[in-house]
């Protein structure tokens, strides 16, 4: 905690007023919109990509909301990322890392649909598929493509799509916070990778504006 701030326990009271209230949400969907519009996009996306990362929990995690996945032998939580094609963020879910990528998408893909009414269109990887992509279309309208790595490669491919994604998973990384999870609550931890797009976004804007002079000193 900054030298600067009050003690802990009003900063988090304020921190979680917010996160109930929506407040962190609302700041992030509207500098999100305002960084597509500067970007040359419309401020709802018509396309989107989800994918999923698993991190280690921290011993402040209880038991009931982590879990083990044995793709990537880690136990703790797995971050669900819905991101427009530029890699900003649409929609997070926290969930035990045992949870499935299709039984997350199945709650996460409505959920972005309600909001966003022009989505269409939502690449994912071969942990999505089977009965998802029917269902999406059917229920949701929304078409699930598949992007599959080559039988031929071999060693680290690029993906069409998928890499916005995994971009977006390697700008989180860069907030110390979000190096594993360390929230007792999984709505604490979707707020706080809300909280580090919201910084990403902030930075980029001011990185747009002109800067202004600096104001001159009296003599």
């Amino acid at each position: 905690m900054p030298s600067d701030f009050p003690p802990w326990p009003r900063v988090y009271a304020f921190f979680a007023r917010w996160r109930d209230a929506g407040l962190v949400t609302e700041l992030h969907d509207r500098l999100r919109e305002a960084v597509r519009l500067v970007e040359g996009r419309s401020p709802e996306p018509s396309a989107a990509v989800v994918d999923s990362q698993s991190v280690k929990a921290d011993a402040t995690v209880t038991l009931a909301s982590r879990g083990y996945d044995a793709g990537k032998k880690i136990n703790g939580r797995k971050r669900h990322l819905l991101t427009d094609t530029l890699g900003l963020l649409l929609a997070v879910l926290v969930t035990p890392a045992s949870t499935t990528d299709r039984d997350a998408a199945r709650i996460l893909l409505p959920a972005a649909r309600n909001h966003f009414r022009r989505l269409a269109r939502v690449w994912a990887d071969g942990g999505y598929t089977g009965h998802l992509t029917d269902w999406a279309t059917q229920h949701l309208g929304v078409v699930l493509d598949i992007v599959r790595r080559s039988d031929e490669a071999s060693g680290f491919e690029v993906l069409p799509r998928r890499w916005v994604v995994e971009r977006s998973f390697a700008w989180l990384l860069r907030s110390r916070r979000l190096v594993r999870d360390y929230e007792r609550r999984t709505d604490t931890s979707e707020t706080v990778i809300l909280w580090s797009m919201t910084i990403l976004m902030s930075r980029r804007l001011a990185a747009q504006c002109p800067q202004r002079p600096a104001p001159a000193r009296a003599a």
